[in-house]
């Protein structure tokens, strides 16, 4: 069985591949197994594995599983104390990896914890994925600390200490594996996009800790080539996001949180049209909407087991101001300015 074992989940990304895998390996070989796990490329991603880098461990899919469930298909034929989720978009740094297994060896009340993520366009500033750590908003809107919504800030080392969060991305996540297996992994039903916080927020439920620790920090591309109006990743975020609040929120809470959201979601749709002009993502908001209603009820069983095991009743990481408030009402863009 591994110690640490660094799982790349590739789509069709040779090219990354080909640019950031190296760093991978020259700087995390002495103390982790890395493997590569294709989810069916219809690219070269295959043959270039095999004969540039073929001291990579392949576990083939025999599909495209999307993150989520593709993770979980790959991992269950990987036994490692640690498993280390790691995009195909990051440049790792030199002794990256060793205070993220330092810290999980003497905390053994720590479930998850991530490296700080800079932008690989910029080092002086946080990438938007995870930047130094997740948490959420009383209606579930995800923040971290250097990213709030679309304001990312630039890195002085003002979130350069350890820090207790809500969710670690899933860029760069290292986690237990015994943890992820003992809450069913990711949610695979999500295909992509809020899985991890998904995940995370079950684990902190159990009284499972997550940390950030900015100690370790790699580079990352993530969302800088993404275009700005991407109507199947509005889709994903809100149905997932919605069906994460169901799964999670206490039952004195659900009810209250769901009829906000429901006004708060339809504003948002009208000013994905009538401000950025965006057709797409304004009917990816109504489709979301009528999916997570069809769909509620397959989760009816994972709330109950959810809220049954839950160990935790206030979670100090999850706030309860509302983020869209402070953002937009009180002018409050940074981490360090909210309450």
């Amino acid at each position: 069985m591994d110690k640490v074992a660094i799982v790349i989940l590739n789509w069709n990304g040779a090219k990354m591949l080909r640019q950031y895998l190296p760093t991978v390996l020259n700087y995390s070989r002495d103390e982790a197994t890395v493997y590569v796990a294709d989810n069916a490329s219809t690219d070269d991603s295959l043959a270039l594995l095999r004969t540039e880098f073929p001291e990579c461990r392949l576990v083939v899919l025999d599909r495209n599983w999307g993150f989520a469930e593709g993770y979980n298909r790959a991992l269950r034929q990987i036994e490692a104390e640690y498993y280390l989720l790691l995009n195909s978009d990051i440049e790792v740094t030199h002794h990256w990896l060793t205070p993220l297994i330092e810290f999980m060896d003497v905390r053994p009340d720590v479930a998850v914890c991530q490296p700080k993520l800079l932008s690989i366009f910029d080092h002086d500033q946080f990438e938007y994925a995870g930047a130094s750590g997740g948490f959420l908003d009383r209606y579930g809107y995800p923040f971290c600390r250097g990213r709030i919504f679309d304001t990312v800030e630039r890195d002085d080392g003002q979130y350069d200490y350890q820090q207790e969060i809500l969710w670690a991305t899933g860029a760069a996540l290292m986690i237990r594996s015994a943890d992820y297996w003992a809450v069913g992994g990711l949610d695979g039903r999500f295909f992509a996009h809020n899985e991890e916080i998904d995940m995370c927020w079950r684990l902190r439920l159990r009284g499972r800790k997550i940390y950030c620790l900015p100690e370790s920090y790699v580079y990352h591309v993530g969302g800088g080539t993404l275009p700005k109006s991407n109507p199947m990743k509005t889709f994903l975020n809100f149905r997932n996001n919605l069906t994460m609040l169901y799964k999670c929120l206490p039952a004195g809470e659900l009810r209250r949180v769901m009829t906000v959201r429901w006004l708060l979601d339809y504003v948002a749709a009208w000013q994905m049209l009538l401000l950025r002009r965006s057709w797409g993502d304004f009917c990816a908001v109504y489709r979301a909407r009528r999916a997570f209603s069809k769909w509620k009820k397959d989760f009816a069983a994972d709330r109950t087991d959810i809220q049954r095991s839950r160990t935790v009743n206030k979670i100090p990481e999850q706030r309860t101001f509302s983020l869209l408030w402070q953002y937009y009402a009180k002018g409050r863009r940074r981490y360090a300015d909210l309450p």
